[in-house]
């Protein structure tokens, strides 16, 4: 009994201390608050707004209440803050040794790696693009090595054979060619020393190729043939005949390409095979057919050809020695080509203005020629275009083109010099090139004669 006694008189006593305390807790609440309102109006005309407000906040914030109900000496160091804040002039011993240091967990750089500012030679990250530094890339590894080249992959070789060779180097020579490094191309192809008319059938072949291929070079590679003309060498015949040289060689691979004109049936090709596989080989065989005649006319330009061989040309082409037969579009389209490419040079020759006036005729002829049914044998296009032949001839072939031919740079200059936006400009077709009339007319008598196919033909449908 005495036992318990003791312990509820302590009981009561730790009772009455903790009430004694809250009371002293509650007083000193009281008058930190009267005291902080008191100091608020008395400095709130000196101090911002915000520092107002923050204290506001802070003073009311849950965590400073708790922090102040939970030990005196958080709260002490609350209100030394809140004062400290307030006036600024002096540091509280609470707060003077603060100092700042890195978390345990915070990531650390790797004290084995080197540093990059620990070298003044290290070059930035900015340096380090496209360069060859061995420096943090190297880290990286070696670079993926490519895949092994496929079996179908394509391998430069060496040429097999002199045929190889010499084809290789003059097709590469080709493939510069303007109107600007003629003279280059043709010293180029002469190093290559052609030693037998196999490689000079060779040459040829390639020369000709190229100019089918590129309508729009023709004058040039024609200029290129007759730069080469008196440069590469003859060779003996094997019959015991006339030697064989460029010009004869060139002359009969032409004459070869101009009987098989004759022999190309468009329509027969186009029924054989799919429609639009059909036009596509029209238009390459038609294409093809009026370079080779395009060709056959600069060569004339270049004297390479008398008008006597072109008059028998036109002549077969035409048909003009049997009225009652009527030639091909194609064959038609073939003529207006050739004559409006030496038109002006032909008709200036006497030997040529009699076979021009025959062709014209028989052209005109033909245009108006009309079937048993009262329809035009020829297609309207193929009617316009023999037209167009005969504007141009009554105009003095003079003709306004739109689609510029192959120039020089200063050809080019000049012409941007002329004050014409329409980009078209007369120019008289067939005439010879400038470099051939220095000294000479148009007109004037071919003295170079020679070459397989000087000699005219008089076989009827060649």
């Amino acid at each position: 009994a005495k036992a318990e006694a003791e312990a509820k008189a302590a009981e009561k006593a730790a009772a009455e201390k903790a009430a004694v305390e809250a009371a002293d807790k509650k007083k000193a609440k009281d008058a930190r608050e009267a005291k902080g309102s008191s100091d608020e109006e008395a400095d709130g005309e000196t101090r911002p707004p915000s520092v107002a407000n923050s204290d506001e906040q802070t003073s009311s914030s849950p965590r400073s209440s708790d922090e102040c109900s939970g030990s005196p000496s958080a709260c002490s160091r609350s209100s030394s803050l809140l004062i400290w804040r307030c006036f600024g002039d002096s540091i509280p011993e609470e707060i003077a040794t603060l100092q700042a240091a890195e978390d345990e967990s915070a990531w650390k750089p790797d004290a084995s790696a080197p540093s990059p500012s620990a070298s003044s030679t290290e070059p930035s990250d900015r340096a380090l693009f496209g360069s060859k530094s061995t420096g943090r890339r190297a880290a990286r590894g070696p670079a993926e090595s490519l895949p092994a080249p496929s079996l179908k992959a394509y391998k430069s070789l060496k040429p097999q054979g002199r045929e190889e060779e010499l084809k290789r180097n003059v097709q590469s020579a080709l493939n510069k060619i303007c109107p600007e490094n003629i003279a280059v191309i043709a010293g180029k192809i002469m190093e290559q020393n052609v030693d037998s008319t196999d490689e000079l059938q060779q040459v040829i072949a390639l020369i000709m190729k190229k100019s089918l291929a590129e309508p729009h070079y023709c004058e040039t590679y024609a200029d290129l043939v007759f730069i080469l003309k008196p440069k590469l060498p003859e060779f003996p015949s094997p019959d015991g005949g006339k030697p064989i040289s460029f010009k004869s060689t060139l002359l009969n691979v032409c004459q070869n390409e101009f009987e098989g004109i004759q022999r190309i049936n468009l329509e027969e090709e186009a029924s054989s095979v799919d429609p639009a596989e059909a036009e596509f080989e029209r238009q390459k065989t038609k294409g093809k057919v009026l370079a080779t005649m395009k060709f056959i006319g600069n060569l004339f330009l270049r004297q390479l050809l008398t008008a006597k061989i072109i008059g028998q040309i036109i002549s077969d082409l035409a048909m003009c020695d049997d009225a009652s037969l009527n030639p091909k579009e194609l064959i038609v389209e073939c003529i207006c080509e050739l004559l409006t490419s030496i038109g002006y040079t032909l008709e200036a020759m006497p030997a040529g203005k009699a076979a021009l006036a025959q062709v014209c005729g028989r052209l005109l002829d033909l245009k108006i020629k009309k079937d048993k049914k009262g329809k035009g044998i020829y297609s309207r296009r193929i009617q316009f275009g023999i037209q167009d032949l005969l504007d141009v001839r009554s105009a003095g072939w003079t003709k306004k083109v739109f689609k510029a031919a192959a120039k020089t740079k200063e050809e080019i200059a000049r012409d941007a010099q002329k004050d014409d936006s329409t980009g078209a400009e007369m120019v008289t077709v067939g005439a010879r090139p400038a470099f051939l009339l220095e000294g000479s007319t148009p007109g004037a008598k071919n003295s170079d004669v020679g070459g397989g196919w000087q000699d005219v033909s008089t076989k009827k449908g060649r």
